[in-house]
């Protein structure tokens, strides 16, 4: 899990810095004042970052989801392990039950 969290974070990295370098490109080739320019790119810096800000959000919640289904995952699983080894442990005491019962009862077993 932890690897994908990393593959993601990488992803989310590249997409904000093309987007960044795409829109810069854009906005360098365009044939713009030098003012028109820098308003551009001051604009262009600001959507980008806000829409890095809604995607990191979205995975943010995404990631929130999966950790909290995971947890109630692992106690169900934890609930069933207990389960199961507390009927293990009264099947064993049933069986030396009956083994102490027949020894004393009869003699040895064999």
């Amino acid at each position: 899990m932890a690897e994908n969290e990393r593959d993601w974070g990488h992803f989310m990295t590249g997409f904000v810095i093309g987007g960044l370098l795409g829109a810069l490109a854009g906005i360098l080739v365009a044939p713009k004042s030098g003012k028109e320019l820098r308003s551009d790119i001051k604009e262009k810096g600001t959507e980008i970052l806000k829409d890095a800000q809604e995607i990191y959000d979205d995975a943010s919640k995404k990631a929130k989801t999966i950790i909290d289904e995971a947890k109630k995952r692992a106690e169900e699983l934890k609930k069933e392990a207990d389960r199961r080894l507390s009927e293990a442990r009264q099947k064993a005491k049933e069986i030396l039950a009956r083994g102490e019962k027949k020894t004393t009862e009869g003699g040895e077993m064999t």
